[in-house]
Formats: C-alpha cells, sequence, structure tokens
C-alpha cells in the first residue's frame, strides 16, 4: 500500500479546541497513523495552507516520515485543499506498483489555491485513488486568530465540502471532534486500509523456460557433446 497523509496547515488550524492546537494533534496522529502500518507499505504526506508542498516522499522508512511529519510548522495561510490533495495524486502515480489511499485531514473550508477540491477529485477518481477525509473540528465556535483590526477570527467545519470528497473519490468521511477521538479515527483507519491483490499473467515465464529447454536440446543435440543422437 502507498498511504498519502495530507495534512492542513492553514490559520484555522491554530486552533485550540484540540490541545494544544488542532494542527499539533493532527501531526501526533498522523505519526501514530504512519506507525502502525504495515513494514510493506510506503507512506508519505503533502502539507497545504495558501499552497501546496511535499512534506515526505513515499517511504517504508515509517521513522524518517514520522520525523518529517513532526517538523511541520505552524502557519497563518488560507486553505488550498485542492493544491495539497491534487499534490498527493500526483505522490500515488509515481510508484504504480501499489494500490494508493490518500487521507485528508482538514476543516473543509477551501479559500484558496490553484486546482479547485473539484478538479483535485476528478484526478483522484480519474487515477483510481480513494480519498478518505476526516473532519476536524468542534461544533462550538472556536478562535484562530484575529484579523489586523484585532477581530476575532473563527475556525470553521465544512463536512458537507470533506464529505463530497470521500464519496466522489471512493472513500470514507471521519469526523473527530476532539484529540482522542481523532487519533481513535487514524487507529480504525488501518484496520480499514485493506490491501487488494491483482492477477499477474505468468505467460511470459512459462514462454521464456520453453525457449531455455529449447536451447539446451540443441545445445544436447549439436553441440560438442552430442548426448542426444
Amino acid at each position: 500500500m502507498n498511504v498519502i497523509l495530507v495534512i492542513d496547515d492553514s490559520g484555522s488550524m491554530q486552533a485550540t479546541d484540540y490541545r494544544p492546537s488542532r494542527i499539533e494533534a493532527a501531526k501526533s496522529a498522523a505519526e501514530n497513523l504512519v506507525g502502525y502500518l504495515d513494514p510493506e507499505d510506503s507512506a508519505g504526506g503533502t502539507l497545504f495552507n495558501t499552497g501546496a508542498t511535499t512534506v515526505a516522499y513515499l517511504s517504508k522508512d515509517k521513522a524518517q516520515v514520522q520525523e518529517k511529519i513532526s517538523d511541520i510548522a505552524p502557519s497563518d495561510g488560507s486553505t488550498a485543499i485542492g493544491d495539497g490533495l491534487a499534490l498527493a495524486v500526483d505522490m500515488a502515480q509515481s510508484v504504480p506498483d501499489k494500490q494508493s489511499v490518500i487521507l485528508l485531514l482538514s476543516d473543509g473550508v477551501s479559500n484558496a489555491g490553484v486546482i479547485s477540491p473539484d478538479d483535485a477529485c476528478a484526478l483522484a477518481k480519474s487515477a483510481g485513488i480513494p480519498v478518505c477525509t476526516i473532519g476536524l473540528g468542534t461544533a462550538s465556535q472556536t478562535v484562530a486568530g484575529h484579523d489586523w483590526k484585532g477581530n476575532p477570527d473563527y475556525a470553521g467545519l465544512n463536512e458537507t465540502a470533506l464529505e463530497s470528497i470521500a464519496d466522489r473519490t471512493g472513500g470514507r468521511y471521519f469526523k473527530s471532534v476532539d484529540t482522542q477521538t481523532l487519533n481513535n479515527v487514524y487507529a480504525g483507519l488501518t484496520t480499514k486500509i485493506a490491501p487488494t491483490t491483482e492477477k499477474t499473467s505468468i505467460r511470459e515465464w512459462f514462454i521464456i523456460a520453453a525457449l531455455v529447454l529449447l536451447c539446451a536440446e540443441l545445445w544436447l543435440r549439436y553441440g560438442p557433446g552430442k548426448i542426444i543422437p
């Protein structure tokens, strides 16, 4: 399996309805998930705020991926969900010999980016990559910061947008309401990310074996030893 984490690092992720903050709780849970994966699974991650960037390339070295996730710094940028998701799809397609799944963690309020969430969903669906979304936020309004006038900026949760991304790509939506349930969601995902068995043709191997046997017979029949009359 290729498991790509897509982590929201926008300004709203500084909200403290999760302790010590949404982004720190997300990082901790993501590190735990990577640790739960099978040794043969590859993990990677992308990060998005006003734009998107790669946090960790796909690798079986889970400790390295966890370290990269741990190094994520808080941001006060906007939310470019489409850019982060599209970058994750591109990462998954860079290693095409494994089934891939994308785990998107966000409050779902997209307000920036070059690629729209709809276009990123189309890319994932075309590539056959399911996107599981995790809504990060609580029911009550939470202050995530203040504007230049000192007015509070509130962190929201757009579950409709996250449910749509999951439905359109064949994934599932999970709602997280606090740090503990976030960890439980991530832990439960490992039981839902099941590898599939694909049929592989062995015709080429039979052809190669037949050619080897034919060459051996010709050598025995016409070679220096002429064992076969």
